[in-house]
């Protein structure tokens, strides 16, 4: 079953001398029930963005968002109240994140006093339940956050998340402010979340040897557009996008192996001053006349199990 859809989702800001900057531009994507899809790209991209917009912390400059078959982009924040039951959110950093004057029994019963869901008694067992969930011990609940460490924190993070039994869950580079030993502890936290409870997980993150190990498929974004989306396995063994190829060759090898590494060159364009064509033309090196002039759509090609968004493919 579907349960998110994006249709030529789009966010514009307003930059400097009246230009207008393009953070996300007509993405569409689909997201099954208990599904994870990993969204990767380079910072700057449009990732979080994306995820924001897609919950309407940020709201769409043009587009649909549709939520097990609702359009919610026009929806008033009364009539959205409702639904943020079932789409949560995990920041980027769990100690900005956390109310540091609350203890963490308040701060993981909160979301069920905002819905008011329950009395003392069904939220304080809620919030012990919350705890063993995602691996902490029960006088956790009177501790404050910054009492804990920064895995501990991103943990305290995710229980509040699944406090109200999301079917949804954007983790907006969930592990990237981590200690590289902790990474792994909080990815397979999710991973296992993830099968318990049948969540559904938009996985944001500039890491694609994060992104595989949790993912089913993978969209990987460039200036604010989706360049290359399908399967996981497809996409890591066979990418067809030059930009998906430069990322993955950054990806360290396991023994200390070495792969060919693709440099790109010059630097990221300007988002409110895009280059015509194929955004990615002016770093790839085989970027021909007219990837320089027609924008390429995403499209699938023959038999292949991926979309993507290239002249040079197949």
């Amino acid at each position: 079953m579907t349960l998110l859809e994006t249709r030529n989702l789009s966010k514009t800001y307003a930059g400097a001398r009246g230009t207008v900057v393009q953070a996300v531009s007509d993405v569409s994507l689909t997201l099954g029930a208990g599904e994870v899809l990993g969204v990767v790209g380079e910072s700057g991209c449009g990732k979080s963005t994306l995820g924001r917009t897609i919950l309407r912390l940020t709201e769409p400059s043009g587009g649909q968002v549709l939520f097990k078959g609702q359009d919610i982009t026009a929806l008033k924040p009364r009539a959205m109240k409702p639904l943020r039951r079932d789409m949560q959110i995990i920041f980027q950093d769990p100690f900005g994140a956390l109310n540091p004057r609350h203890k963490v029994s308040h701060i993981l019963a909160e979301p069920l006093i905002v819905q008011r869901v329950g009395d003392g008694a069904t939220r304080s067992a809620r919030v012990a339940e919350l705890l063993d969930l995602v691996g902490l011990p029960p006088e956790a609940a009177g501790l404050y956050p910054h009492e804990f460490s920064g895995g501990q924190r991103q943990r305290i993070a995710i229980a509040r998340a699944l406090a109200l039994d999301p079917a949804l869950i954007v983790a907006d580079e969930a592990v990237s402010s981590l200690d590289v030993s902790i990474q792994s502890q909080i990815i397979n936290l999710i991973a296992s979340l993830r099968r318990r409870l049948g969540l559904a997980i938009l996985f944001i993150s500039h890491d694609l040897s994060v992104i595989r190990h949790v993912s089913d498929r993978i969209a990987v974004m460039y200036l604010g557009r989706i360049v290359e989306m399908g399967p996981t396995e497809a996409i890591m063994s066979a990418p067809q996008h030059p930009y998906t190829r430069a990322l993955l060759s950054a990806i360290p090898r396991a023994g200390g192996a070495r792969g060919q590494r693709i440099v790109l060159q010059g630097e990221v364009p300007d988002p409110a001053h895009p280059p015509a064509g194929c955004a990615f033309h002016s770093r790839c090196a085989q970027a021909t006349e007219v990837c320089r002039k027609a924008r390429p759509p995403l499209a699938v090609h023959a038999g292949a199990p991926q979309e993507v968004a290239c002249h040079l493919y197949p």
